[in-house]
């Protein structure tokens, strides 16, 4: 019964962490390099990750700077950032990339927030379908005998504590999210 919730255990903090990495990826009012993170180059025939091709920093909280290590590759760059759909226009002097995080407007932040609450929606399924798969595999093991039924009860009461447990991170996770969007 412990491998069971410790499998649960471990699938909905995979779930959870998805959710951080999709968060992350959420355009707010500044500028982080985490923003980038899925813009692929094509260099040289072959889509590359951005931060393999150049060095990416925030002077500040409005601009990301991004520095190729090749000359050659700063066009292929500002291609892939301006097809990337995250509605950033890159600046190119020569010698490097600056892109300006203007601030978003209230009607984008709300968009901002409806997609947020999408991922969060989409966590909490994740987090549901494994106390699903859970519940089954107690019932399945009551079944072959190898649990009695009120091992099966407490397990299943146990993955429901889980369940419920992890999804109020998630809600905490995109209250967070929210004011951080929300904040002009």
């Amino acid at each position: 019964m412990q491998t069971v919730l410790k499998d649960a255990e471990d699938r909905m903090k995979k779930a959870l962490a998805a959710l951080d990495k999709e968060f992350s990826r959420l355009r707010t009012g500044r500028a982080t390099t985490s923003l980038l993170d899925g813009v692929r180059v094509d260099y040289y025939g072959t889509a590359t990750q951005l931060d393999q091709l150049a060095s990416v920093a925030t002077p500040d909280s409005r601009t990301i700077t991004i520095q190729p290590w090749d000359r050659k590759a700063f066009a292929d760059i500002e291609k892939a950032i301006l097809k990337s759909g995250l509605g950033l226009t890159p600046v190119n002097d020569g010698k490097i990339i600056r892109i300006s995080i203007p601030p978003l407007t209230e009607d984008r932040r709300k968009d901002l927030v409806k997609v947020a609450k999408k991922y969060v929606e989409e966590a909490k399924v994740a987090m549901r379908n494994v106390r699903r798969d859970a519940n089954e595999l107690l019932k399945k093991k009551k079944n072959d005998k190898a649990i009695s039924e009120d091992d099966q009860r407490k397990g299943q009461d146990d993955v429901q504590k889980l369940t419920d447990n992890y999804i109020v991170k998630t809600d905490e996770a995109f209250s967070k999210k929210e004011k951080e969007i929300m904040e002009i």
